[in-house]
């Protein structure tokens, strides 16, 4: 496991860490498209999802896959003063609840069958001021995500235990 200094001290504070789960499912066929939503996807191992832009991309890419927290969509909601964010217009590849992302980062962790490792935070762009309004990037700081690489490929599917390795 090539997991940096950072990771390392962070583990010892995860032994812990209760599973969550695989909620919402989202695939970008090419940029500036609208998402795809699915129940299952193929993880294709140091590519991406099967059916998303990035799986045609550089193999071994740390932005594989993008998650982020159902949680957080609902504090983003609440900063931005929204009833609720259909997590297609964050463009994130895959919504999960009832863990927190930001503590996998630099860790390796499961969905379903599928290992993954978390390589980074994913910030908000500028895409999201036109998708959600003023202050949309400000409200997303800290709360847009991880990016991901995928270590081992299978499938996912909706409701898949997300748990850390």
């Amino acid at each position: 496991m090539s997991v940096n200094t950072v990771g390392r001290l962070l583990s010892r504070h995860l032994q812990d860490l209760k599973p969550g789960q695989l909620d919402w499912i989202g695939l970008r066929p090419e940029r500036k498209v609208n998402m795809q939503c699915v129940t299952h996807v193929e993880a294709v191992a140091e590519m991406g999802l099967a059916g998303d832009r990035r799986c045609k991309g550089t193999p071994g890419s740390a932005r594989q896959v993008t998650l982020i927290n159902r949680e957080h969509i609902d504090v983003v909601a609440s900063l931005l003063a929204l009833e609720s964010i259909d997590p297609a217009v964050l463009r994130r590849n895959l919504v999960v609840s009832g863990i927190n992302l930001m503590a996998l980062r630099h860790q390796r962790f499961r969905i379903g069958e599928v290992e993954f490792e978390a390589t980074a935070q994913c910030h908000p762009c500028v895409r999201m001021e036109q998708a959600l309004g003023k202050g949309a990037v400000a409200a997303m700081l800290g709360h847009g995500g991880v990016c991901a690489k995928i270590i081992k490929g299978g499938v996912i599917a909706l409701g898949d235990e997300v748990a850390k390795l």
